[in-house]
């Protein structure tokens, strides 16, 4: 049971951070503000980035108990997706808008740098305890 419902949560995380993915590639293919979700970055952060960063962890602490490779991948593949979003703002980031903005463009990264490769740790730790 409670690998189950580690399994369905880290789908949930996988699917929010694709989502957001895709409402960010179309707003830097556009050039708008907004993409198919109509909030700014902040909150389209928050909404989908938060949960996406919190349930693979909780996903971990649910089935500490219980082998499965299938969920140390997800977890692999969900830390790989925050890392690769992180690399994406760095490398996107428009100097002249972030100061005009006031963003700390290094300050936003790091941390999903940092969440990231703590999930592949976890996914690689579910592994090999499998």
């Amino acid at each position: 049971m409670a690998l189950n419902v580690a399994l369905i949560i880290t789908g949930i995380a996988i699917g929010l951070l694709v989502i957001y993915a895709a409402d960010v590639a179309l707003v830097e293919i556009t050039g708008d503000d907004e993409g198919f979700i109509p909030f700014d970055h902040k909150t389209r952060g928050m909404g989908l980035g938060l949960p996406a960063l919190i349930l693979p962890i909780l996903a971990f602490l649910i089935s500490r108990k219980h082998s499965s490779k299938g969920l140390g991948m997800m977890i692999i593949i969900a830390g790989g997706l925050i890392i690769f979003g992180g690399l994406f703002v760095m490398a996107n980031a428009d100097p002249v808008v972030a100061k005009e903005t006031g963003r700390n463009v290094m300050a936003e990264s790091v941390p999903l740098l940092i969440a990231g490769a703590i999930q592949i740790g976890l996914g690689i730790l579910k592994i090999k305890k499998s």
